[in-house]
């Protein structure tokens, strides 16, 4: 079997749909069906199970699967390997990282904390492409959606290497114009008579998200599946809701009510494929984001009064 039947097959299985695969392998649905029709004729073997809805992979799928991201997984070893073996020769000051890499997060590190931490890497990279991926929903790194992933929840399963990155907090706030407006907020009951803000209840994707279960909130008013929405929506003094406080520096006018009587702290996870961690060229990258982003929250968070 050649590297490239195994490419395409890694594409389809990550895609469940040809469509889907094309587009990553830069080949036509049909050619592609085609290709992997070849492949399951050659190994006598059925390899997907083909519905309406897509492509789903067999058990002989499934052991192929394995293999052929073991493969994946040395080829880019290989790859690091000789990256590393030309800096060498080229001196010291060559050093520099290349290529691209995709970075997945839910949207308030994604708004408020990896601008400015991947601004500083490719600075000091110029050669490096990071792209950010912006989603309402929990990466999946099984799929090669992302190289890496920014989570508020280690994952249980996978083949996957989990690292803790930092700790960050959460308190209600609103804007001084709402504050100015309204009835005053001194204890938590006071909610009642005020407008919330805050996530769709049924488009909560992560339990850690879901910050007002706690509290007594029945009713939310204004929701959005987006930190950043929500945060606007607080600027325009249209209620009450819980703010990241590294995400305050961005809302000025907006400060935190009841410290005393509510704070939360969650935590970030910087999550990858655990054959990826083999190869020095990601390993680097993951220290620096890890590094990138635990200033980066230490800072925002300090400058909250």
């Amino acid at each position: 079997m050649h590297w490239d039947d195994m490419r395409l097959f890694l594409a389809v299985a990550r895609a469940e749909t040809l469509s889907g695969a094309s587009k990553a392998v830069r080949l036509d649905a049909a050619t592609l069906g085609r290709r992997v029709a070849r492949l399951e004729r050659d190994l006598g073997a059925a390899l997907f199970v083909k519905s309406p809805q897509g492509y789903s992979v067999t058990m002989a799928g499934e052991r192929l699967l394995a293999s052929a991201e073991a493969a994946e997984a040395a080829m880019r070893g290989a790859a690091d390997g000789l990256s590393a073996l030309r800096q060498s020769d080229q001196g010291p000051h060559s050093a520099a990282l290349s290529g691209q890499v995709r970075i997945g997060a839910p949207d308030g590190c994604a708004n408020y904390i990896l601008p400015q931490v991947c601004a500083a890497i490719v600075d000091q990279h110029p050669a490096l492409d990071i792209q950010i991926v912006a989603l309402p929903r929990v990466v999946n790194l099984s799929r090669r959606e992302a190289d890496f992933a920014i989570a508020v929840s280690a994952p249980t399963a996978g083949r996957l290497t989990v690292q803790r990155i930092t700790d960050y907090r959460l308190h209600f706030a609103a804007s001084d114009r709402y504050l100015q407006s309204t009835a005053p907020i001194r204890r938590l009951e006071d909610l009642r008579d005020h407008q919330i803000v805050g996530y769709i209840p049924d488009m909560i994707f992560d339990q850690e998200l879901d910050y007002l279960a706690d509290v007594g909130v029945a009713r939310v008013a204004l929701a959005s599946n987006s930190v950043a929405v929500q945060l606007n929506i607080l600027r325009q003094g249209a209620g009450i809701g819980v703010v990241h406080d590294f995400a305050l520096d961005a809302a000025p006018g907006v400060q935190r009510v009841l410290t005393d009587a509510f704070s939360l702290t969650r935590s970030f996870y910087l999550i990858r494929h655990a054959a990826d961690q083999e190869h020095s060229r990601l390993q680097r990258i993951a220290d620096l984001l890890s590094h990138g982003i635990k200033a980066e929250v230490s800072r925002l968070e300090g400058k909250v009064n």
